[in-house]
């Protein structure tokens, strides 16, 4: 073989076996030491985010608390109405006076299993073996000009997400994922972007934009860690 016809063997090979030497643990581990590293995320047992939400062209503002592993409840106020929606590990309720709830509702099954990554910190990446769940690095795919890498994240329930993370920052930048809504599937696409280092230690995203068949942008603008929660706020009132 010549020198030119080795140089472009060459060429055309590095890409791929840098791709494979990339695994998807290797991904995942570089991505949370980018948020923070586990001795963070394990010190978080509770986490209450106060944001700005700005949906056709209105803006309502959000509070989600959450109780690590037990509970996860956010109010959004629009025009004094209070919309609810709670997530605990095996139900769900919500209240939404703007479609004429002004009760309580159950959240069917499927909704609830689909919400479950809202009671956790660090993402579904995190701990992911220990949750059930498989990932799978399945190529790069540009994103906003960037070369991410795309992993796929199944879990337990045979749910489907795809994450693209930025190779330099191993930040998350979109998440992409099917869920079923009033009977329909429905994708949702992700973006995130300004990530800020909180106090607590915890790298998380400022602005998130999220499409499923409008868009919606989420603006936090305070975050609060291991506040003391009563667990009867997940409870669905009666």
């Amino acid at each position: 073989m010549n020198l030119f016809r080795f140089v472009l063997v060459l060429l055309f090979v590095l890409p791929f076996t840098f791709l494979q030497a990339q695994t998807a643990d290797e991904i995942v581990n570089k991505h949370i030491d980018a948020i923070g590293g586990k001795e963070v995320i394990n010190k978080i047992k509770s986490q209450v985010l106060y944001s700005d939400i700005s949906v056709m062209g209105s803006t309502l503002t959000s509070i989600s608390t959450m109780l690590v592993g037990k509970g996860f409840k956010n109010v959004a106020n629009f025009n004094g109405q209070e919309i609810i929606q709670c997530i605990t590990p095996n139900s769900g309720w919500m209240i939404n006076p703007l479609a004429g709830q002004t009760d309580a509702q159950a959240l069917p099954d499927d909704q609830v299993k689909a919400a479950q990554s809202a009671l956790d910190v660090g993402s579904d990446l995190f701990n992911y073996k220990a949750k059930g769940s498989k990932i799978e690095l399945v190529g790069r795919e540009t994103v906003e000009g960037v070369n991410t890498y795309k992993l796929k994240f199944e879990n337990k329930d045979g749910k489907i997400t795809s994450y693209f993370i930025d190779p330099s920052t191993h930040f998350i930048i979109k998440q992409e994922s099917t869920n079923n809504v009033n009977g329909e599937n429905v994708t949702a696409i992700s973006t995130f972007s300004n990530y800020k280092k909180t106090d607590i230690g915890l790298v998380i995203p400022h602005t998130t934009i999220t499409n499923q068949g409008f868009e919606m942008t989420i603006t936090l603008n305070k975050v609060e860690f291991n506040k003391e929660i009563d667990p009867k706020i997940f409870e669905m009132p009666k």
